[in-house]
């Protein structure tokens, strides 16, 4: 075998083991913090961040359909009542609102999600990756949402903002590429759906992945809400949300709304 493939064999095998470790790590932490963390006390709502609903592929980042609808039931037999991210992000709400929003605009949330929110008449937001959804990143093309599926979600009644063109981490570019991610995205969404979007999800979401002068980026292109992906250690004038992981088990996700990860991020 040539040294070359080798190489590349080698890496990828390199790749899954870290994947793995970080996985089971998370798992580790979820578990325990949900024995030993600290409950938060928070005057307003909480505003959940899902990413796919039956794609294995997302990792961590997947939560199956049953226990999506497990999520919603045990919420809602908790008191919680489900509210628009939009009213969250303008209001604060109050205690006992919820909201949800998936990252990425992945197919999942067109084929499985939606049906169950539309079963419990459930608002929800999503935030497409524009280049993604425009077919332009050839090995996930299959993966993602159609122009056509995300204007027929809009047309339903949920909200859509942007996940930036590319999806990078902001905490690594510059301010040109900042730029260019963030008017792109607004463009593109323009183009296909006839609007420019004033709400942000920022990619990956956690407190290195964003910077003020990013910050500053997104309210100069037009950007009026920016989401984080983490509570308490979310970057300055941002909307916080809380993380939603495939290990979220009834009393994983219960731990959740007492706010025992709020301090916590994801890694890898």
């Amino acid at each position: 075998m040539p040294i070359v493939r080798v190489l590349k064999a080698a890496a990828r095998v390199a790749g899954l083991r870290r994947q793995d470790v970080a996985a089971a790590r998370m798992r580790i932490e979820r578990h325990g913090l949900a024995t030993v963390g600290r409950r938060r006390r928070r005057p307003g709502g909480r505003i959940l961040a899902y990413h796919t609903v039956g794609q294995p592929e997302w990792g961590v980042n997947d939560v199956s359909p049953e226990m999506f609808r497990r999520h919603i039931e045990l919420a809602t037999s908790l008191g919680y009542r489900f509210v628009s991210p939009q009213e969250l992000a303008l209001t604060g709400g109050s205690p006992q609102d919820l909201a949800i929003t998936f990252d990425d605009g992945m197919k999942s949330v067109f084929t499985h999600a939606a049906p169950i929110l539309r079963e419990y008449a459930l608002p929800y937001a999503f935030f497409p990756v524009t280049e993604w959804t425009d077919q332009k990143v050839d090995w996930i093309a299959d993966k993602v949402m159609t122009w056509d599926e995300v204007g027929e979600l809009l047309e339903e009644g949920a909200e859509v903002g942007s996940h930036s063109a590319t999806h990078p981490d902001f905490g690594k570019i510059g301010r040109a590429q900042m730029t260019d991610e963030l008017q792109a995205s607004r463009q593109m969404m323009q183009a296909r759906l006839g609007f420019s979007p004033k709400t942000f999800a920022i990619p990956l979401g956690q407190s290195m992945n964003w910077t003020p002068v990013a910050d500053a980026e997104a309210r100069t292109a037009g950007y009026e809400v920016v989401y984080a992906q983490a509570e308490e250690t979310r970057p300055p004038e941002t909307i916080a949300r809380t993380f939603v992981t495939r290990f979220d088990e009834d009393r994983i996700f219960k731990a959740l709304l007492k706010g025992k990860f709020d301090s916590w991020e994801e890694w890898y």
